[in-house]
């Protein structure tokens, strides 16, 4: 079993019955790639094998190895009784009755409340969907697809309506985007089966992209948000330099890999124009092959076979890809601005083992409510209740929003909200912050 743990009984294996009590110090010794253990509940599982199988990806799971998973397990699982099932096998014990429920630094008060306000909001219905809001939802994307062919169809392929008919495609990119967002966090459905059927529907026939491509990103993304080398839309590939860890630890190593003190510059050229069109795209395809996914590739080349059918007798083959180019341009950089708003600006740094509420309030802020922020952000102007509770529909995010910042207030926690137009300046002037203390660091450290 290891060093320190305390073997009180022996079972089959898989018989799913505790074998052993442990103490943290004996459960932290099991975070390595082979050798995985982590903590629900105070009951121990060792989850080694489990991971490989892991329907959201081996390392969503592995980040949590040698800690308490609790949180990050119910934020996930809408349906933990179902989930018990799978992890059944793999429980080995339990926490020795003198430990904390929690390990490390974790304020356990916070997390006591947390759970509190989570049980209440629970109880008031706020985790279940109105079918219409997301009916409607999908109706304005079909409606603006079918309204941007129809009007080239019609009127003619003149450079002003190629415009207009690409804006509105780029509309409906965007807004189906935010959709395929809702079903890949189960937050439609009341079963998981039919939350995964219609995201591939959406991200696939509508966007011509991947279901197992966006779960693995950016499940990874919510479970450890703005920790370097676990939320990969941090990991910039040496791109850009984030943060203030991060450019100070390049600059030491003397890594100039690109001229950091210039990325609030670059950043224009290379960040919201090529992210979907050139990066995403290319990410998709690589996954869908390696991991031989035909489902999610079937799904995907749907979309371009509905494109080039409804576009090739209007513009031609080239034609057709320039205009599904130029789309994915002008959704590129709606997407982006609107996702790195939340999160750029704020705290990124290594792992630090904080409790639930603690790491999803350090790495996001929310932009103001109104109907236009709600509309173009997909809701996503409430990042800081979409991280803290991601399987709840996103028409619900304002009702817990005064409650979630009465309990930021209790601890002294920011609950930092801006305007839309000072989430995309900050975007720039936090690059250009990390750019600035990478050159210092690197001529003078």
């Amino acid at each position: 079993m290891g060093g320190g743990g305390q073997q009180t009984e022996a079972t089959e294996p898989d018989s799913g019955k505790a074998t052993g009590v442990y103490t943290w110090e004996e459960v932290e010794k099991h975070r390595s790639r082979n050798d995985r253990w982590l903590v629900i509940s105070r009951k121990v599982y060792n989850i080694t094998q489990w991971t490989r199988r892991h329907p959201g990806g081996s390392h969503v799971i592995g980040h949590y190895s040698g800690e308490d998973a609790t949180e990050a397990f119910t934020a996930f699982h809408p349906d933990q009784k179902f989930v018990q099932k799978f992890l059944k096998p793999l429980l080995i014990g339990e926490l020795a009755a003198t430990e904390p429920s929690q390990d490390g630094n974790k304020n356990a008060a916070i997390m006591q409340d947390f759970e509190t306000l989570r049980s209440q909001v629970e109880k008031e219905g706020l985790f279940r969907a109105k079918p219409l809001f997301f009916c409607l939802h999908l109706g304005h994307i079909l409606l603006l697809e079918a309204l941007a062919w129809l009007m080239v169809w019609y009127w003619g392929t003149s450079w002003t309506l190629t415009l207009m008919c690409a804006v509105m495609l780029a509309t409906s990119q965007a807004q189906a985007g935010w959709l395929q967002h809702d079903f890949g966090h189960l937050s439609v459905f009341k079963t998981s089966r039919w939350n995964h059927l219609v995201h591939k529907f959406v991200i696939g026939h509508l966007k011509g992209a991947a279901a197992s491509w966006w779960n693995h990103l950016h499940y990874n993304h919510h479970a450890k948000p703005n920790v370097l080398s676990k939320d990969p839309d941090v990991n910039m590939s040496g791109i850009f330099v984030l943060g203030t860890v991060q450019p100070v630890e390049y600059g030491i190593k003397k890594i100039k890999q690109m001229p950091y003190h210039h990325q609030h510059q670059y950043f224009f050229l290379l960040g919201p124009p090529l992210v979907v069109p050139v990066i995403f795209n290319l990410q998709v395809l690589k996954v869908m092959i390696s991991r031989r996914n035909w489902v999610d590739l079937a799904w995907y080349l749907s979309f371009y076979v509905r494109y080039f059918c409804c576009y090739m007798p209007l513009y031609g083959f080239f034609g057709s890809v320039a205009l599904n180019l130029f789309v994915r341009f002008l959704e590129s950089h709606w997407f982006v601005w609107v996702t790195q708003m939340n999160h750029l600006p704020m705290n990124i740094d290594h792992e630090k083992h904080q409790d639930w509420l603690t790491l999803q309030l350090q790495a996001t802020c929310n932009i103001e409510q109104s109907f236009f922020n709600d509309w173009f952000s997909g809701h996503l102007n409430f990042q800081i209740e979409h991280h803290l509770f991601p399987t709840m529909p996103r028409h619900n995010y304002h009702l817990v929003a005064q409650r979630t910042r009465e309990l930021c207030d209790k601890y002294g926690i920011p609950y930092q909200t801006k305007t839309l137009w000072r989430g995309m300046t900050d975007v720039v002037s936090s690059l250009k912050t990390s750019g600035d203390l990478w050159l210092d660091a690197y001529l003078h450290k």
